[in-house]
C-alpha cells in the first residue's frame, strides 16, 4: 500500500448518494446559511397568500393553527379528542386532525373548519399510512429487502391514491429510523442498518406519496420521521435513551432525513427519545441548526404523539408551560395530542418568552402547505370518487412488490422450488393465518382479509394432496398438534413449514428481550425435521430472528417478513418458482441476542477477530461474524460477479471537490440454468482516516435480472458524498481525505472481489 497518512481536504460537497449516483455537491457552512437566507426571503407561489392571512389572524387563531387534535382513534396515551377537536375547528382555533378518514367523515369536520370559523382556515388530515391503507404492502423492512426503491415507491402511490380519496391528505411516513437494534420493535417500520439504503428508500417513498403536484387528487404530503437518532435507542426500548456523537449523528442518522428533505418531503416529525442527553422535541440543534438552517427545510415539524409534554417527565421541562418553550424554540411548529403551545402560547408571547417572529413563521410554514394542497379552493373530498377497497390493479402490485421482498437464507440441495404434484403437508402456526398485514397495517383494513398461505398453496398446486396440520399456536404454547404435524410430514413429499411472530410482537412499543422464535415453534420444526423428511421453513418476522437451535437441521429458509394483503399468493409464487427471490437482508441477522449490535458497517477495534489469538474480539460461546450478514439473499439460479473496474485508478481531491466523479463497472453474469435477479452491491473502505471509518459502507447497489448466461456490466459513481465523512464539528464539517480507498463488489456485505482507487 502506498503512504495512506492523510492530509485533510474541506469537500465542497456533502449530502447523501441514492442507488448508486453521486450527490449533487453542496457547499457548506457559509452556503448553507445563504441557502437558508434565500429561501426566508424569496417569495414562494403562495406567499402573498400566506402573509395576508397571517396580517388578519389573532394571536389565539395563530396558535390555533399549531394544534393537532386526535381522532376517535388512539396511538398514544389519553385516546381520542373528538368532541374538543369539533369544538376547536369551529373557533377557527385548529390546525390539523389526525386518525380520521373517510370522505364523508373528513368533509363534515372540514366544513365546521371552513364555514363555521370567522377565516375558514381548512385542516389538514393525517393518518398512519405507513405500508398501505386498504391494500397493504409488506411491511417497510421487508421493501428495503427488495434493494428496489421502486417499490416503495409504488406503496406509497397505491397508499396515496387510495388514503386522498378517503380525505386524507397527509402520512406520517416515511419512517427512516436506521437502527442496530433487532429487537427494538420499529426496527419493522424503517428501512435497516444502512443509512445508504435506507436514504434511496426515503426519497423514493417520498416522491411516491407527493408526486409532482400535492394538488393532485392522489397524492399526499409526507412526513419524514422521526428526527433524530430514534433507532439507537438503548437497550432497544422504544422511547429510551440514546447518546451519539456528532460524527455518528452526521453520517449513520441523518443522510436518509437529507435524502427525504432534498426529495421535497412537505414535514418532519421530532422523535421521543432523548439526544445526548436532550430530548429530541426539544433539541435545537437538529430541528432548526440542521434541518431549518443548514439544509434550508421550507416545511413544518410536527411533534410525535404527547411529545412535547412528556419533555417534563424526561426531567428536561419544569413544566408544561416550559415544554412549550422549549419545544416551540428547538423548531416544533405543529403539536400531536398534548396542548401546551395553545394553552401557554399567549402567556408565553406576553412575557417574551417566545417570540411573535417565531409564531408566523410556524403558522406561515403550515399554511403554505395548505395552500400546496390545494385546501383553499378544494377543501372537501369528492365523496363520488371514493376508493373503498383494494382493487385487482391494487392487489397485483402488493403480491409483485411481496415477491420481490422475500429472501432465501438458505437452500440446501436445490430443496426449493417445489413441484406443483405429489403431496405437500402445510403446518405451522401461521400456515392458515390471515396474520400477514404486519405492524401499523391499521385497523381500516381489517375488513379485507388477507389470503393465507395454505390458501395459496392450495391454488398454486391445484393437482397436489395438500393437508394441513397447525402443529402449535402462534405464541407456541399448545404444543398438543406436534406429533400429528409429524405424522404429515412423513406422509408427505414436502413439508412446509410456516412458523415466526405474530405482527403485534413489532412496531411500536413492542420490544422484544428474546427474538428466539415464539414459544415452542422450535419444538416444531425440531419434530419435523426429525422425521427426516423434505421441509421448508417460512419465516414470517417484523425483525432479525436468532435460529441457531433450528437452523442447521433445516434445508431451506424463506424470509417472507409480514408480506401484506397479498403476502399469501406471493409466498407461494416463490415456493414454487413463479417468483424467483432476489430479496437481500437489509439487516444483519445476529446468532443470538447477546451479540447485539451486530452490524456490518462497524469500526475496527485495535484487535479484531483472530481464532488463533485469544486476546482478540470475540465471544466465547458464539462463533465470530452474525448468522446471516448484511446483504446476503439466495437464489434459485446462481451469478458470478467480477472485479470491479475503475474509469480511473486515481484522481485528484480538487477535481473531486468541483463535482467530478469516477466509474466503477461491475461486470455480473448469470451462471446458472433459469432467469432471475441479482443485487449487484458495491462497498468502499478508507482504511485509513483521520476520524476511524467502517470497515465497509454501502455506496451503490443495483438490482439486475438476467437470463440463464446473459450477462451485464452494471456501472456506479463514486463522488464526495460517497468518499468523504462528516467530522465531530457540530458546525458541519464534510472531510474528503487524500489516501487509498478500497473498493469491493459483491452479492453481500462480504464482497470478495476489490479494487483501490487513490485520491490525490
Amino acid at each position: 500500500m502506498n503512504d495512506v497518512r492523510r492530509r485533510t481536504v474541506l469537500a465542497a460537497a456533502g449530502g447523501t448518494a441514492v442507488a448508486g449516483k453521486a450527490a449533487t455537491a453542496r457547499a457548506q457552512s457559509s452556503a448553507a446559511s445563504d441557502a437558508a437566507r434565500r429561501a426566508e426571503t424569496e417569495p414562494g407561489p403562495h406567499e402573498a397568500e400566506v402573509r395576508a392571512l397571517l396580517g388578519r389572524m389573532t394571536v389565539d387563531e395563530k396558535l390555533g393553527q399549531l394544534q393537532q387534535l386526535a381522532w376517535t382513534g388512539a396511538t398514544g396515551p389519553g385516546g381520542g379528542q373528538t368532541a374538543a377537536a369539533e369544538q376547536a375547528a369551529r373557533r377557527g382555533r385548529l390546525g390539523s386532525v389526525l386518525n380520521v378518514y373517510g370522505a364523508r367523515t373528513t368533509n363534515t369536520l372540514q366544513r365546521m373548519a371552513v364555514r363555521e370559523s370567522r377565516l375558514g382556515i381548512p385542516l389538514i388530515f393525517g393518518l398512519d399510512v405507513i405500508h398501505g391503507m386498504w391494500t397493504t404492502f409488506p411491511i417497510p423492512l421487508g421493501q428495503a429487502a427488495a434493494f428496489d426503491p421502486a417499490v416503495a415507491e409504488r406503496d406509497a402511490e397505491v397508499s396515496a391514491r387510495e388514503a386522498r380519496s378517503n380525505g386524507v391528505h397527509w402520512a406520517f411516513s416515511p419512517m427512516m429510523d436506521v437502527t442496530h437494534e433487532p429487537r427494538w420493535g420499529r426496527i419493522a417500520e424503517g428501512g435497516g442498518e444502512d443509512p445508504y439504503l435506507t436514504a434511496a428508500l426515503a426519497a423514493a417513498k417520498t416522491r411516491g406519496y407527493q408526486g409532482e403536484d400535492l394538488r393532485s387528487r392522489d397524492r399526499l404530503a409526507a412526513c419524514a420521521k422521526h428526527l433524530v437518532a430514534y433507532g439507537g435507542v438503548e437497550g432497544g426500548r422504544d422511547y429510551n435513551t440514546v447518546d451519539v456523537s456528532e460524527a455518528r449523528l452526521r453520517n449513520l442518522y441523518l443522510p436518509p432525513f437529507r435524502a427525504a428533505v432534498d426529495a421535497g418531503v412537505a414535514t418532519v416529525m421530532a422523535s421521543f427519545n432523548t439526544v445526548s442527553g436532550v430530548p429530541a422535541h426539544g433539541y435545537r440543534h437538529a430541528l432548526t441548526e440542521i434541518l431549518k438552517e443548514e439544509w434550508a427545510f421550507g416545511g413544518f415539524v410536527v411533534s410525535d404523539y404527547n411529545g412535547v409534554q412528556e419533555m417534563t417527565v424526561h426531567g428536561y421541562a419544569a413544566d408544561r408551560s416550559d415544554a412549550a418553550r422549549l419545544a416551540f424554540d428547538a423548531g416544533i411548529d405543529m403539536e400531536m395530542a398534548s396542548t401546551t403551545l395553545n394553552e401557554y402560547g399567549k402567556r408565553l408571547l406576553r412575557s417574551g418568552r417566545i417570540t411573535t417572529d417565531r409564531l408566523d413563521d410556524a403558522v406561515a410554514r403550515i399554511l403554505r402547505l395548505k395552500f400546496r394542497l390545494g385546501l383553499f379552493d378544494h377543501p372537501y373530498a369528492d365523496e363520488d370518487a371514493v376508493i373503498a377497497g383494494p382493487t385487482k390493479a391494487s392487489r397485483a402490485a402488493a403480491r409483485e412488490a411481496a415477491g420481490r421482498t422475500m429472501v432465501l437464507l438458505k437452500n440446501e440441495k436445490s430443496t426449493l422450488p417445489l413441484g406443483r404434484s405429489g403431496s405437500i403437508a402445510v403446518v405451522g402456526p401461521f400456515a392458515d393465518s390471515t396474520d400477514l398485514r404486519g405492524s401499523w397495517a391499521g385497523t381500516w383494513a381489517d375488513a379485507f382479509r388477507p389470503v393465507t398461505v395454505l390458501e395459496a398453496v392450495k391454488d398454486a398446486a391445484p393437482k397436489a394432496r395438500i393437508s394441513h396440520v397447525r402443529g402449535v399456536d402462534a405464541s407456541g404454547r399448545n404444543t398438543r398438534g406436534i406429533a400429528r404435524a409429524a405424522s404429515a410430514a412423513r406422509a408427505t413429499d414436502v413439508t412446509v413449514v410456516v412458523a415466526g411472530e405474530a405482527a403485534t410482537l413489532s412496531g411500536e412499543a413492542s420490544v422484544r428481550g428474546d427474538i428466539t422464535l415464539p414459544g415452542e415453534q422450535e419444538r416444531l420444526i425440531t419434530a419435523i425435521a426429525d422425521t427426516g423428511a423434505p421441509f421448508v421453513v417460512v419465516l414470517l418476522s417484523g425483525r432479525p430472528l436468532t435460529m441457531e437451535g433450528w437452523l442447521d437441521r433445516t434445508p431451506a429458509v424463506l424470509q417472507a417478513w409480514h408480506p401484506g394483503l397479498e403476502g399469501g399468493h406471493a409466498i407461494a409464487d416463490v415456493l414454487f418458482g413463479a417468483v424467483n427471490p432476489g430479496g437481500k437482508l437489509p439487516v444483519t441477522f445476529p446468532r443470538a441476542v447477546g451479540q447485539i449490535p451486530v452490524y456490518y458497517n462497524h469500526e475496527n477495534t485495535g484487535r479484531p477477530y483472530d481464532p488463533h489469538n485469544h486476546y482478540t474480539s470475540g465471544y466465547l460461546d458464539l462463533a465470530d461474524g452474525p448468522q446471516f450478514p448484511f446483504g446476503h439473499g439466495l437464489s434459485y439460479t446462481t451469478f458470478d460477479i467480477g472485479e470491479p473496474r475503475l474509469g480511473v485508478s486515481r484522481v485528484r481531491a480538487e477535481a473531486l471537490r468541483k463535482g467530478d466523479t469516477v466509474e466503477v463497472a461491475v461486470p455480473v453474469r448469470n451462471t446458472g440454468r433459469r432467469k432471475g435477479d441479482e443485487v449487484v452491491q458495491l462497498y468502499i473502505r478508507d482504511p485509513v482516516a483521520s476520524i476511524v471509518q467502517p470497515v465497509r459502507r454501502l455506496s451503490g447497489f443495483r438490482r439486475v435480472t438476467l437470463r440463464a448466461g446473459e450477462a451485464t456490466t452494471v456501472r456506479f459513481r463514486l463522488g464526495t458524498a460517497e468518499l468523504g465523512f462528516w467530522t465531530q464539528d457540530r458546525q458541519g464539517r464534510f472531510l474528503l481525505e487524500k489516501g487509498e480507498i478500497q473498493v469491493f463488489a459483491g452479492n453481500s456485505s462480504l464482497a470478495k472481489r476489490e479494487t483501490v482507487l487513490t485520491i490525490t
